[in-house]
């Protein structure tokens, strides 16, 4: 099979396809979407942190000037949301933006969320087996993440059932060529979401509590404050970021474990295996499959030129399962020790909680097992048909 991100038996299972990309076309062009495919480890690392890419071009041009034609007017409150944030902004508003929320994810703030992190799960767990099973990514994958982001950002409990339909709509936007209901639902989600955190924040600029939305909403910054569009655009980020792909990793992860017993039986044997296990599973069955760059600048990819003006699709399946990096990349390993995978990106744009989603993937997985040993799949799962951020429906089992 060729690379068909629409198709939905490619997307059960790209490895093939990015197989022979690897070995035939590792730099190639997409016509559907006008990109380059960039398959290999060396290439997509190498690109991460290649500042002659950008998530954006608007910091040194306009969309005439970079040769692309100016987004519809209706998705302008999509866009909005979206280049407010950190991600898809580049240095000098990049360094600062981070700078004010990576004090909250650092492997020491982190970490103290751990027992916290572990209630939940816990408790999560035990409801899902006293229950006798059920949807385990709905029941027990969705919340967790949500409930521990939701906490940190401040999101009263009585709204957080909002959060979820609302970071489903934004993220079917970044679908490669989303079709117009998709884009119509995350323009929506956009103007909805963005309302409410604008709320929410001025609120807590008033009437501070001991949350990061309250101190984003104080932050003065070498004596300029952090514009509302920023915040908002910076606590969807993280809301968004915050759970998607944690969730992904849980429901892909068991999907993979009950595809492989013997790894699930030695995981049940020796729990002290979680730490490599979460890496191998985010190796194995990466949530996130492809991250865009545009290029700045003219440059060359294993002797292909690749001309300014043009985005690169980095392949973050393709190069987890690259030979020339991983041992035997096709068999899953809980106990892999040397494991470079690319998950969660790297360069400037490395992912701002990959602490505090190993932690929140630990104290999960460390549940299920300790509290149901015997967790069984009722059904083989169906997959959502996004490619890009890439996960199960549902994933249905008994305890």
């Amino acid at each position: 099979m060729k690379f068909d991100p629409w198709n939905p038996q490619f997307v059960a299972h790209p490895y093939d396809a990015y197989r022979d990309l690897r070995d035939n076309e590792p730099v190639s062009f997409f016509e559907p979407t006008g990109q380059w495919l960039i398959a290999r480890h060396a290439d997509v690392n190498a690109l991460l942190r290649d500042r002659r890419l950008g998530r954006s071009y608007l910091h040194v041009a306009s969309h005439e000037a970079f040769g692309r034609e100016p987004e519809p007017a209706f998705q302008e409150p999509f866009w909005r949301v979206t280049r407010a944030g950190m991600l898809d902004v580049e240095p000098p508003v990049h360094t600062r933006l981070r700078r004010l929320v990576s004090k909250a994810f650092t492997p020491r703030m982190v970490e103290a969320l751990r027992p916290r992190v572990r209630r939940i799960a816990t408790e999560l767990v035990e409801g899902f087996v006293e229950r006798g099973g059920g949807d385990l990514i709905a029941e027990v994958a969705e919340p967790l993440p949500v409930t521990v982001i939701a906490e940190m950002l401040g999101v009263p409990e009585s709204d957080r059932h909002l959060l979820r339909p609302w970071s489903a709509d934004i993220c079917k936007m970044y679908e490669l060529n989303p079709p117009m209901e998709s884009q119509q639902a995350a323009v929506r989600a956009s103007l909805e979401f963005g309302d409410y955190l604008r709320e929410l924040a001025r609120s807590r600029r008033d009437e501070p509590g001991d949350d990061l939305i309250s101190a984003l909403a104080q932050v003065v910054d070498e004596g300029d404050r952090l514009t509302e569009d920023e915040l908002v655009g910076t606590c969807v980020l993280l809301l968004n970021a915050g759970h998607e792909a944690t969730v992904n990793v849980t429901g892909n992860g068991w999907w993979s474990l009950f595809r492989n017993p013997a790894e699930l039986d030695r995981l049940r044997a020796d729990p002290g295996l979680l730490p490599t296990a979460v890496e191998e599973l985010m190796r194995y069955d990466t949530p996130l499959q492809m991250f865009e760059r545009w290029v700045l600048e003219d440059i060359e990819v294993g002797g292909v030129e690749i001309p300014k003006g043009v985005e690169v699709a980095l392949l973050f399946g393709s190069s987890n399962r690259d030979p020339a990096v991983f041992d035997d990349p096709d068999r899953l390993d809980v106990g892999r020790a040397e494991n470079p995978h690319i998950s969660f990106g790297a360069g400037i744009h490395f992912c701002l909680g990959a602490p505090l989603a190993r932690v929140e993937l630990i104290e999960s997985f460390g549940a299920l097992l300790r509290a149901a040993p015997d967790l069984a799949l009722v059904e083989e799962p169906v997959w959502k048909p996004g490619y890009v951020i890439r996960g199960l429906e549902s994933l249905k089992v008994t305890v």
